[in-house]
Order: C-alpha cells, then structure tokens, then sequence
C-alpha cells in the first residue's frame, strides 16, 4: 500500500480548503426532489476547477475521502430529515485503492451524522481510462454494502456499453451532449429514444442531465424519462439545498 493509500486509510485530511454546492435532481412526475448532486466548490463558492487543478497523485485519495465526508456532513445538516431525498457524491476509481478499506471512513461519517446509506448514491466519470476490473469491484462492493450507484457521463466515455454487460448500476446519466438541442434534432431523439428502450430492458433508471430549455424537457418527458437535471430547473447552490420557486411550476403536468 502506497503512503497516500496509508495516510486516507487513517483519515488524514488534505491541505486543500474546499466546500460543497448542491445541485437537485428532480422527478418529473412528482415535482419533488429526488436527490442532490454534491459539486466541489472552493471555500467560498469557487469554480471546481479551482480546487481540482490542485489535485494530484500526491493528494487524491485523501481528496476522495475528504470531498465524501464533506459532503455527508453538509447533506445532513442541510437536508430535510423528514424526507428520502438522496445524496449523490461522485467519486474517482483511480483513488479507491481496495473498496471496502477506502469506504471506512464513509460508513463512519454517515454512522456519525445519522444519514441512511441507502440515501447515498455513488456516481463515477467514465471519461478517463479505467481498468475495468477494478471498477467492477468498487460498484459491486458499494452495492453489497448498501449504497446506490450510478455511471454518469454515459455516452461521453470510454466503455459504457461495455460495462453494462458486466454490472447494471441503479442509475445511467445521459451526457449532456445527448440531451442539447434534442427538440430540434431528430438524430439526437433516435438516439436516446433507443439508450432509454435498453435501459428499461435492463431494468435501469435514466437521468437526463445538462435540461436547459423547456423543449428539451418536453421531448424528455414525452419519452417517457422521470428524472432530470440542469439550469432550467437548478444551478448549483453553495452550502444549500434551495430550490426555485419556479421549479414546481415547471415541472406541473401538462393540462
């Protein structure tokens, strides 16, 4: 195990100050908010490319622990005890250095602050080159343990496809580029009107993510997808869970 490994195994913190936004994701069906994305921000409400150009081999998987206990803390804090609203946290495989030594300090954090696991979803990037091997293990480790997961980005990276035929995750997030423009563009409807008929078939939820426009989220919504994300409904909030006005109007059903 490297000195990095060691020293996330221990709960070491890293010297990189850093805070969480929250962006929602609805359910088009019900209006309400079925879970909040957490989103690296700098201390004080920064752009995420502000803290993750400083990230590096030298800090990155004290970085992943540090961005999950951060966001649990704040989730709990700021969420509704009183509603199922999920917490999404993305994660990097490439710092999980053996699963289940490099969830201990999640499953105390969420232990410690009272937030049911079965709240958390894990959502990993596929646009870099991963050993699939290794993410087959962390998905069907965090499933064994409790947690949901998903693969966002799908359509943008490198092996979707060809991870689904090994693991069916809980959620796919149709990359944005799938989704912009597609009242307009009748190859972009083929195109996820046939990814959204194989995610059915495979028994997997779809989240439409990058919605912004109200002729994107009709087409959506006339094929059938229940969850959504983008700046029509809600940008990213810092340190809060505040949800537009506008958003339940929006979302009512079509007289």
């Amino acid at each position: 195990m490297s000195t990095n490994c060691e020293g996330c195994h221990e709960g070491k913190g890293v010297d990189l100050p850093f805070s969480m936004a929250f962006q929602p994701i609805f359910d088009v069906n019900t209006g309400s908010v079925f879970a909040n994305e957490a989103l690296v921000r700098g201390p004080n409400g920064e752009g995420a490319g502000t803290i993750l150009s400083q990230v590096d081999d030298s800090n990155r998987y004290r970085f992943d622990q540090q961005c999950r206990i951060k966001a649990i803390e704040l989730a709990a804090r700021l969420f509704d005890p009183t509603e199922t609203t999920k917490l999404s946290i993305n994660f990097m495989p490439n710092a999980v250095y053996e699963p289940r030594a490099c969830i201990r300090l999640t499953l105390a954090t969420a232990m410690k602050t009272g937030f049911p696991l079965n709240r958390i979803i894990f959502e990993f990037t596929e646009t870099e080159k991963l050993d699939s091997v290794h993410v087959l293990n962390i998905l069907r480790t965090y499933r064994d343990i409790g947690f949901m997961t998903a693969i966002d980005d799908f359509g943008a990276g490198y092996s979707g496809l060809g991870l689904l035929t090994h693991f069916q995750p809980d959620i796919v997030k149709l990359d944005m580029d799938m989704i912009r423009g597609i009242d307009r563009d009748p190859v972009r409807r083929v195109i996820v009107r046939n990814t959204l008929n194989m995610l059915a078939d495979l028994n997997i939820t779809p989240l439409c993510e990058g919605v912004e426009t109200a002729g994107e989220l009709s087409v959506l919504r006339d094929l059938g997808v229940v969850l959504v994300q983008g700046y029509l409904m809600a940008k990213p909030a810092f340190e809060s869970v505040v949800v537009p006005s506008t958003v339940k109007e929006l979302l009512a059903p079509a007289a």
